[in-house]
């Protein structure tokens, strides 16, 4: 089974988080995530959430504490996802056609995640309906 090292950047604002949809065509396509992607071998962490905001996004991003980290084993792949703290520099533009949005924090259990963000969600949403 493959290991792919991913990072995800959790945005807040006001109550909100930023989320993006999976695109049609790939693993998980039509779910809600973080915002980030698949390590390049060698990578660090903090460039590889740096280079795919930028990717995805087109904005600079401040990435703060890593926050939440999970392996999980998909029947395809094995993950291990690393959620960081992070502030946009800008408005977020859809470079890859993606949806985003800002979801209240009380709608996040209603998305549909991966099920590897499945803690990260509940942790978030613990204490509100």
């Amino acid at each position: 089974m493959k290991s792919v090292v991913v990072t995800a950047a959790v945005i807040e604002r006001d109550d909100h988080f930023f989320v993006t949809r999976r695109l049609e065509g790939t693993h998980l396509a039509g779910t809600w995530e973080f915002p980030g992607g698949k390590c390049e071998p060698g990578e660090p962490l903090i460039a590889c959430l740096a280079r795919e905001i930028d990717e995805e996004l087109g904005v600079g991003c401040t990435i703060g504490e890593e926050i939440f980290t999970i392996a999980h084993d998909y029947p395809d792949r094995r993950i291990e996802l690393h959620f960081f703290a992070c502030t946009l520099h800008g408005e977020p533009t859809a470079r890859l056609g993606q949806a985003m949005r800002w979801a209240p924090r009380h709608e996040l259990r209603q998305l549909e995640f991966p099920p590897a963000d499945a803690e990260l969600i509940a942790a978030l949403t613990r204490g509100h309906a």
